[in-house]
């Protein structure tokens, strides 16, 4: 397999089928340090200014270690940068806002997140020209796929236009970012259309059960499954498509829905994924027996349908995937708990207000709204977003345990999934 697509990692199986061709790449720890320039701004290939970087106090993060504060390095601002296990920068995911119209338990329990729970102002967010010129920067320095998210991203209102600006957005060699959104899919019905004319190109969807009893318990909401099936429905219509129907699978809560959900969605041209539930954030109690692995997910479809492996389409691709035997469609799986994939995760995130995280599980950011609002050049915005990757060293599922069960980590609302 070609430097592309990197070595071949242990994949999931299930009576000897395989998925997920991919495994970590090896690299050295070893911390390239360049020489300072002093207070001199960088220009062109010249070398960035380190900066400390000022991480708030929210209610997302919690409390900062001001002796953990995270520093960019020097770095050159020439060619595609590598963090220090060498992967990539491919994807940036972009929260609009850390407010939804759900209460998920998993991501968003009413008892932490309620109504006397402090929101973002909306005079905190980055506006649309600020997200464009960080991502107009990312797809420099060699991101191919946006993806916006949330909260709920279809809340940020005229979120159409920030969409007609991203999808105008050329790599260097000329070519298109993929442009995708992820959402819960109560707001899609109404605004598919105009998303697909604005330039997205895709979206997921996010849906825990079909039985609306089960669904109206895990989203602590008043919206019917209908609704988002109607919007599911809608996105495939106006050719948002495939469209991506995500499930996060809890043990004694949800589990008895992953085999109505696949009836449901098999031959639909819909792909139906689940998701391992996750230690995201701090608030939502997870507890490592709730988790039903990839492999008992698989094993259960299999009880029922014939599936073999699909490889991956690209190194960093989250799910392993499973096509029906008979044509009808597949399934993937995504497996941080069980199988962790950090050796292949090229992901960067841009919270609401401006800092970027280098992990779903961390717990500090680098200001770059700051960097925005000080005057700086796209030269030298290029070149702090460059220094803040190559500094990364990112792993927590691959260390998930003792050394993380204390950690504060920022809520899936605040930086999406």
């Amino acid at each position: 397999m070609s430097d592309e697509h990197g070595p071949k990692r242990e994949p999931l199986s299930v009576d000897g089928a395989q998925a997920r061709p991919y495994q970590e790449a090896s690299s050295s720890d070893s911390e390239i340090a360049f020489p300072g320039r002093g207070d001199t701004p960088p220009s062109g290939s010249e070398l960035a200014q380190a900066v400390l970087a000022r991480p708030e106090q929210t209610p997302q993060t919690g409390r900062v270690d001001a002796s953990r504060r995270p520093t960019v390095r020097f770095a050159p601002v020439e060619g595609q940068p590598r963090d220090k296990r060498q992967r990539p920068l491919r994807d940036l995911r972009i929260s609009l806002t850390d407010k939804c119209n759900f209460r998920c338990t998993y991501c968003m329990p009413r008892e932490v997140f309620g109504t006397d729970y402090e929101f973002l102002p909306h005079s905190s967010l980055l506006s649309f020209e600020e997200i464009e010129r960080v991502a107009r920067q990312a797809v420099s320095l060699g991101v191919r796929k946006l993806r916006l998210t949330g909260g709920e991203p279809l809340l940020r209102r005229n979120i159409e236009v920030l969409i007609a600006m991203l999808a105008k957005l050329r790599t260097p060699q000329g070519e298109p970012v993929e442009l995708t959104l992820t959402t819960n899919g109560t707001l899609l019905g109404r605004k598919a259309q105009s998303l697909k004319e604005a330039g997205l190109n895709r979206v997921t969807v996010s849906l825990d059960a079909l039985d609306d009893a089960r669904f109206t318990q895990l989203s602590d909401s008043g919206v019917s499954v209908s609704t988002v099936l109607e919007g599911i429905a809608k996105a495939q219509a106006v050719g948002l498509s495939p469209v991506k129907v995500n499930m996060v699978v809890r043990k004694g809560l949800n589990d008895d829905q992953i085999l109505p959900m696949v009836e449901h969605f098999k031959g639909s041209g819909q792909i139906l994924r689940f998701i391992e539930y996750m230690d995201v954030g701090t608030s939502n109690g997870w507890n490592l027996q709730e988790v039903v692995s990839g492999a008992e997910i698989v094993a259960l479809i299999q009880s029922r349908f014939a599936l073999e492996p699909v490889a991956a389409q690209y190194r960093g691709e989250v799910a392993s995937r499973w096509r029906f035997k008979d044509g009808s469609g597949e399934v993937g799986v995504i497996t941080s708990v069980t199988q962790p994939f950090c050796g292949d995760c090229s992901r960067m995130r841009l919270s609401p207000e401006g800092r970027l995280f280098l992990c779903l599980f961390a717990s500090q950011g680098y200001d770059v709204r700051a960097q925005l609002r000080s005057g700086a050049s796209d030269e030298q915005l290029a070149a702090y977003m460059h220094g803040v990757w190559t500094g990364r060293q990112d792993r927590y599922s691959e260390i998930r345990g003792e050394q993380t069960t204390s950690r504060d980590r920022i809520e899936m609302s605040y930086i999406g999934g």
